[in-house]
């Protein structure tokens, strides 16, 4: 039966279209990193294969979810690390993100303690719509009910468009980061040719410390730092992560443009092949008055499927279960 909800899931994707990044942020965390820089794949070696699950804004029947698979290792016949995703972005029932992609990342050792990945990923786009449980405002009558039907001349046409990513990373002794631009060729989402609601590119920046707190033990803390930039939306991030070999737990601070002031987080549990890792996002200040104050739930599972021969001469990256 058609509904309210379905007019609120509307209004919130087109107010997100106009104050927020043109596609589902997944935010800073390292599980879901592939997305948004390919010379990330292998970067651990080892092959995991990595699972999230996200709910944006729960608690407020947007019915907003997003599901994310990803599976990458190092190849020593490719000299590098390759891998694949995908991710599913549910929005209202009304709008389905559906995105996957291959990467590959070159390993050069260019010093003998710095190591850099040069990464490119190859991706597709599809964008669904599906109208037919959608309310509009034309509907509403001053009483609340609902009149059929709409003069509302809304489209169920799907677009599907090829994108293509570049980045690199850089390793140097505790020190690690990168710098990515996706959606290179600017993919028309929309289908109507028009440049201003293309999907434009985005820069990531990020970086990272691996510190040990005391010599002897497995305790480490892991600053990081992030920048995002698309189009006229910026985002930054910074944090920091307390990490051993079975728990951590993980706080970042969020900036942007848009006013907000957002805070997530975390922890995570490992044992031997398998991590569990949970973030909660709220918010604690928004230049919008309809923000609501929870943001994010996640939650994931990381499996490592096989392990590399720890013999090659390519150093890894300590990632943060986040």
């Amino acid at each position: 039966m058609i509904n309210r909800p379905g007019l609120i899931c509307i209004l919130i994707f087109i107010f997100s279209e106009a104050l927020f990044c043109q596609e589902t942020d997944y935010g800073p965390g390292y599980q879901t990193m592939i997305l948004n820089n390919p010379a990330f794949a292998g970067s651990s070696l080892d092959g995991t294969m990595r699972l999230s699950y996200l709910n944006f804004y729960p608690g407020n029947h947007y019915n907003f979810h997003s599901v994310f698979l990803s599976y990458d290792s190092y190849f020593q016949v490719l000299h590098g690390g390759a891998g694949f995703f995908i991710a599913n972005d549910y929005i209202g029932g009304i709008v389905n993100d559906l995105r996957g992609g291959l990467s590959y990342s070159y390993f050069l050792q260019a010093g003998k303690d710095l190591y850099i990945n040069a990464g490119l990923s190859a991706a597709f786009f599809h964008r669904g719509f599906n109208f037919s449980d959608a309310v509009f405002p034309d509907q509403i009558d001053p009483m609340g009910g609902i009149s059929m039907p709409t003069s509302e001349l809304m489209s169920n046409e799907n677009t599907t468009v090829f994108d293509v990513g570049t980045g690199f990373m850089f390793i140097y002794k505790k020190f690690s980061g990168g710098f990515a631009i996706t959606h290179l060729t600017q993919p028309d989402l929309d289908g109507n040719g028009l440049s201003v609601e293309r999907l434009k590119r985005k820069y990531l920046m990020h970086l990272i410390a691996n510190i040990n707190l005391k010599k002897g033990t497995d305790l480490k803390i892991l600053p990081l730092a992030s920048v995002e930039l698309q189009g006229k939306y910026i985002s930054a991030g910074a944090g920091t992560v307390l990490q051993s070999n079975y728990l951590s737990f993980s706080s970042v601070l969020l900036v942007n443009n848009n006013k907000n002031i957002d805070v997530q987080a975390g922890f995570s549990f490992r044992r031997e092949k398998l991590g569990l890792f949970y973030n909660y996002r709220f918010n604690l200040a928004s230049g919008n008055s309809l923000m609501p104050f929870s943001l994010i739930h996640q939650t994931g599972l990381t499996f490592s499927l096989h392990n590399v021969e720890k013999r090659i001469k390519f150093s890894t990256i300590n990632i943060p279960y986040m």
